[in-house]
C-alpha cells in the first residue's frame, strides 16, 4: 500500500504524500480514498491540508509506466479502467468532501498532480521552486472531459487554455496573479504553515459547507458521471 498518512494537528487533518513522485497508480488511489474515508469519520477535523515529503515533487501526476504496460493485455485493461474509475472517485471526494481541502502544493504539479490540486478548494504554492503544468499536449494523452471541468473550476478561462495548449510550465507567483492559487508562498515551509493557518479560520458546519460544495460543482460531477465513463471504457488516452 503506498505511504500516504494524516496526523490531527488541533482541527485540522495534516495528509502527507510520502511516495517519492507521488504518482498516481491504483496503490495510491486506494490508500487516498482510505484517508479520505477516515479523516471524515473523525467529526473534530475542520480542514484538510494535503502536503508532499517529497522536496522536490508534490504530484507528478499518473504513473504512465504502469498504467501502459497494464493496457497491453487484456486483464491490464481491466485495471487500468478500475484505475481510472477509482481515480474519478478521489476527484469527486474531494469536490463533495465536507471540510476545506487546501492543496500546499510544495514542488512540482503536473498533470494529473495538478488536475487533483485543481479539484481541491484552495492552493497554496512555493514561489522559489517547482512548476505547475499540464504536459498532456505534448505527450499525447487528451484530458478527460472531467478533468477539463475540473480544471475550469479553479483557472480562469483564458488561462487554462493558453496551459492546456502550450504544455507550458508555470510557477506559483504567476498563478497568483491570474487567481489559480489561493497565494505564492517564498517555500516549502511557508507553504505548508500558510496553508494550516488559513485551515485554521474554518470551523462550518459539515453538512451546509458540503451542500454548498454539491451545488457549485454538481455541473463538474454531472461531466465526469455522464461523460467519461464511454472513454474509459474504450481506454481513450491517446489522440
Amino acid at each position: 500500500m503506498a505511504n500516504l498518512y494524516w496526523e490531527k494537528q488541533d482541527h485540522i487533518a495534516l495528509m502527507t504524500w510520502d511516495e517519492g513522485e507521488n504518482r498516481h497508480n491504483p496503490d495510491f488511489v486506494g490508500r487516498l480514498l482510505e484517508l479520505f474515508d477516515e479523516i471524515e469519520a473523525d467529526r473534530e477535523v475542520n480542514a484538510v491540508v494535503i502536503r508532499s515529503a517529497d522536496p522536490k515533487n508534490w504530484s507528478l501526476g499518473i504513473d504512465l509506466q504502469w498504467i501502459m504496460a497494464a493496457i497491453v493485455d487484456e486483464k491490464g485493461r481491466d485495471d487500468a479502467r478500475t484505475f481510472l474509475t477509482d481515480l474519478n472517485i478521489s476527484f469527486k471526494r474531494a469536490l463533495t468532501f465536507p471540510v476545506p481541502v487546501i492543496a500546499a502544493i510544495t514542488g512540482h504539479a503536473f498533470g494529473d498532480g495538478a488536475i487533483f490540486a485543481c479539484a481541491c478548494d484552495f492552493r497554496f504554492m512555493r514561489a522559489d521552486r517547482g512548476f505547475f503544468c499540464f504536459p498532456e499536449v505534448n505527450i499525447s494523452i487528451p484530458f478527460f472531459p472531467g478533468m477539463w471541468a475540473i480544471n475550469r473550476k479553479a483557472i480562469p478561462y483564458h488561462k487554462l487554455e493558453e496551459m492546456m495548449l502550450t504544455g507550458n510550465r508555470y510557477g506559483a507567483v504567476e498563478l497568483a496573479e491570474h487567481h489559480a492559487i489561493t497565494k505564492a508562498c517564498p517555500t516549502a515551509e511557508a507553504t505548508v504553515e500558510e496553508a494550516l493557518a488559513f485551515a485554521s479560520t474554518f470551523a462550518k458546519d459539515r453538512a451546509i459547507f458540503a451542500e454548498m460544495k454539491r451545488r457549485a460543482n454538481q455541473w463538474i460531477l454531472d461531466v465526469i458521471d455522464r461523460e467519461d465513463p464511454p472513454l474509459i471504457e474504450k481506454l481513450q488516452l491517446t489522440a
